[in-house]
């Protein structure tokens, strides 16, 4: 029986690219950098996605994936990437300006509330989480919520999951649920912690034997009908 549900935030419950592609075309406007074509957001995309990945390998500290990100995206660009501190801390405080969430992701939220417990787990930085939870409502909605800068270690570490576990009490792994859409960060620290797992995959990409996803989902939705309650 599934006692309470961890939910990744960015990507799952949140729409990330919308806030992201917000966001940066703020940060252009605020240092006067031109025009923020849909290329480059698609590129700045694909390297912050990579530098996070380095980060769940250990690679990296927070601290050098947050300005290292934009110090590639500006050099791609032929822009100034003495600016990339400035960026960063431009971007961090825009980021959180654009809610939207995943097609069915408050709905759900607001269904299971009081039938199972909910519970954030995210790797984002508690200066732009922080604010998102409280401008969409879901700092009152779920039950707690675990940032990875707060409590000292990554998704997918086992001493990040450790720490929740610790947090919830006398709650097993196998009655946890973790739901998200990033293999390497939400599905990976599942299996390391034996939580059962839920890859969000709406964009139907194919199902690889590992990290294992004890199982899938296209939309958001589908997550009561999987816990029958």
């Amino acid at each position: 029986m599934t006692k309470a549900v961890l939910w990744d935030l960015d990507g799952t419950l949140l729409n990330f690219k919308a806030s992201e592609r917000a966001a940066i075309r703020a940060c252009f406007a605020f240092f006067g950098l031109g025009e923020c074509t849909d290329r480059m957001i698609a590129d700045y995309s694909a390297i912050n996605l990579r530098w996070w990945e380095a980060l769940e390998r250990g690679e990296y500290s927070r601290e050098e994936i947050l300005v290292g990100r934009y110090r590639e995206f500006l050099t791609l660009y032929g822009l100034d990437p003495g600016l990339a501190e400035a960026f960063t801390r431009e971007y961090e405080h825009r980021l959180p300006d654009t809610i939207a969430f995943e097609p069915g992701a408050l709905e759900t939220v607001k269904a299971l509330r009081g039938r199972v417990g909910q519970y954030a787990v995210t790797n984002g930085t508690k200066n732009v989480q922080r604010p998102k939870l409280r401008r969409s409502g879901l700092d009152d909605l779920l039950d707690g919520v675990f940032i990875s800068e707060e409590i000292g270690a990554e998704k997918p570490s086992l001493r990040f999951f450790e720490k929740v576990l610790e947090a919830l009490g006398d709650v097993s792994p196998g009655e946890l649920l973790i739901v998200g859409d990033s293999l390497t960060s939400d599905i990976r620290g599942g299996n390391n912690a034996r939580i059962p797992t839920v890859w969000y995959n709406p964009e139907g990409k194919p199902r690889p034997a590992q990290p294992h996803a004890d199982y899938e989902i296209r939309s958001i939705g589908e997550l009561p009908g999987l816990l029958q309650i």
